[in-house]
Formats: C-alpha cells, structure tokens, sequence
C-alpha cells in the first residue's frame, strides 16, 4: 500500500527518537520528545491557487526536512508510522554532509548581520 498526498501535502518518516541525552542519560519512551525532521517519501502535485495556476512545493522525495512540533497528522499504514504536513508546515531543508544524520549540527548561522 502506498500513500499519494493530495495538494500542497507532503509524507514524511519521521526521524528516529533519540535514545540518550548529550550528557548520556538514557531516556524512557515517555520523556522521547517528538521528532521534529524527517524524510520526505512522497508530494502532492500543489496548491492550487484562486487564478487556477498550480503553485508547486519547493521539496522533493528524499530532502531531509525540519518541521513544527505539533504540525502535521500522524499516521500509521501497515506498521509504519508516518506524518503528514501541509507545505507551509516544513521549516526548512537540511542540506549539506550530515543531513541524514540523526544528531544536529552543533551551530547552524542563519542571517547573521555583520
């Protein structure tokens, strides 16, 4: 079974849970927080808009995606857990070495006025 998002949506598999904290301190599956990227697996064709033009999505089937905490609709299809998200709910793209990596950059400069 497959899922095709329709509109401006996205599917995405969320990233893994992180098992430890930075200092080493094992979890319990109720303090996980949610993961808050992903991969996108599938995208729907686009908005579309008032004037009947198709506003497409600017991500693509394997970005790595950043998204909001509480965005999207959590789903489960045959085991697999997946989320489903608006376009306007990705943040951002993680590009680069290491965007696949389960464990974030340890400092990322966006805008820096000089």
């Amino acid at each position: 079974m497959t899922i095709q998002p329709l509109h401006d949506r996205i599917v995405v598999t969320p990233a893994e849970q992180e098992e430890r904290t930075a200092g080493g301190i094992i979890l319990p599956d109720t303090a996980k927080e949610k993961p808050l990227r992903g991969e996108v697996l599938a995208v729907g064709p686009g908005k579309t808009l008032e004037n009947g033009t198709v506003a497409k999505i600017d991500v693509k089937p394997g970005d790595t995606v950043l998204y909001g905490k509480y965005a999207g609709t959590e789903v489960t299809v045959e085991g697999v857990d997946y989320v489903i998200l608006r376009s306007d709910d990705v943040l951002g793209v993680l590009t680069g070495g290491g965007a696949k990596a389960s464990k974030p950059a340890k400092k990322v400069a966006v805008g820096a006025k000089k």
